[in-house]
């Protein structure tokens, strides 16, 4: 398979809207097509699986580690033609230091993959010869190869003439791609991009001009070698409810492959739409998402009922950062209005108007995942903590309730991971 990581100069220079036109370019002309993302990030992944059409999976050396990066890519790309990673933030941009752990030219190193660059080009031209030259020489110091370049917010084919020469003159990687000055712009919010499907799928290609033989040129070929690890089915028998809407759609779907690999049976059900927990079932997965934004109807859901007698009952719950805002007394909004819950804990979950917390996390147990999140828990004093945590946030236990502000990668630790699904751990 023909893969490349495409990363950026840094963040906002147009690295995720150029992945999206590629993405759609490659599936217009027929190509079999997976995308990946560098990163913990549930959105952007979101974005890449609205044009694919397929689940767009994270690939984070920090989180992940590089063994299961490389299981992850080859698991997933086994089938397809080419494999697109969008990176994250600027290409060396990682945990510590320059290029480290976390960062998109670890992973690249990781994969073994070549790097086309992000470079946004608006009002200059000989200049990205010098911009090319820092970003290749820094790369191949760390055995990465940059192998082509896309410009962004460019003025024309004149314009785009002036920034291929200049990469000709030093003997750079090609000008592969390069996208016009264009409205195609994704809108943010607290938590990143909005969700894809809260808004037509604009035709991303529109302002795109490949070369479609220096583009292929870029990826390099990789063959992909499956390793199942054999493991016990855990989970063999149980049934796992698991909340999937607009407020709780962060899930990462190497967990859900994870659930049904360790023998689990996986149900859905929406507390925005008031659905009842499914019946007949042994665990419950409320993932994170955006309940803010959905308060008044998760004020009124007829969910609430059925996850109280679940967690009376000392059944498993997890609740992930938006899914444990679900299990509090209160929600409030930034405007300071106060939303009842599910009340299983007496807390409140008050929005806040700056970021609160941001990092990657780790379990005593292994397990690793990431907190992101724009509202902080009050009056939750005196409640028992559910996970032992270095650094971060060390939630609430009620029973077999267990909520916190961190998503969780199930696959580090699978041990542990599974007990939290299993009544009386």
């Amino acid at each position: 398979m023909k893969t490349a990581l495409l990363a950026g100069t840094h963040s906002g220079c147009g690295k995720t809207t150029l992945t999206l036109a590629l993405l759609q370019y490659f599936r217009n002309d027929q190509h079999n097509i997976v995308s990946f993302k560098s990163g913990p990030d549930f959105l952007d992944p979101l974005w890449h699986q609205a044009v694919t059409g397929k689940p767009s999976y994270n690939l984070d050396t920090r989180m992940m580690g590089a063994t299961a990066c490389r299981a992850q890519l080859h698991q997933q790309a086994q089938y397809a033609e080419i494999a697109l990673i969008e990176g994250v933030m600027g290409l060396f941009d990682g945990y510590a230091g320059v290029g480290g752990a976390g960062s998109s030219v670890d992973l690249a190193r990781v994969l073994e993959c070549p790097v086309i660059l992000v470079v946004d080009a608006g009002g200059m031209s000989g200049t990205i010869a010098a911009i090319a030259t820092g970003f290749y020489q820094l790369a191949e110091q760390r055995n990465v190869r940059i192998s082509g370049i896309i410009a962004n917010r460019v003025g024309g084919e004149y314009h785009a003439g002036l920034l291929r020469q200049a990469l000709a003159e030093y003997h750079l990687p090609p000008l592969v791609a390069w996208m016009e000055r264009s409205d195609t712009v994704l809108t943010e919010r607290h938590l990143g991009l909005t969700m894809p499907d809260e808004t037509l799928l604009p035709d991303f290609t529109s302002a795109l001009h490949v070369d479609h033989d220096l583009l292929l040129q870029a990826f390099a070929e990789i063959s992909p070698t499956t390793q199942t690890t054999p493991h016990a089915p855990k989970l063999q028998g149980k049934t796992i409810a698991i909340a999937k809407d607009n407020a709780c759609c962060f899930i990462y779907p190497a967990n859900l492959d994870w659930l049904s690999s360790h023998g689990a049976t996986l149900v859905f059900f929406s507390p925005v739409a008031g659905e009842p927990v499914p019946e007949n079932t042994d665990g419950v997965w409320l993932p994170g998402g955006y309940p803010e934004l959905h308060a008044q109807q998760l004020s009124e859901s007829n969910s609430w009922a059925s996850l109280h007698a679940f967690a009376d009952a000392g059944k498993p719950i997890l609740a992930e950062c938006g899914g444990a805002m679900l299990l509090g007394k209160t929600l409030v909004d930034v405007e300071g209005k106060h939303w009842p819950m599910a009340g299983i804990f007496p807390y409140s979950s008050v929005m806040q108007p700056r970021l609160v917390a941001l990092g990657h996390r780790e379990e005593t147990s292994g397990v690793t995942g990431h907190e992101f999140h724009y509202s902080k828990r009050e009056h939750d004093e005196g409640l028992t903590p559910a996970f032992d945590v270095a650094q971060g946030d060390k939630g609430v236990r009620y029973n077999n309730v267990r909520a916190s502000y961190v998503h969780w990668y199930f696959a580090t630790e699978r041990h542990q991971a599974s007990m939290w699904f299993t009544a009386g751990s």
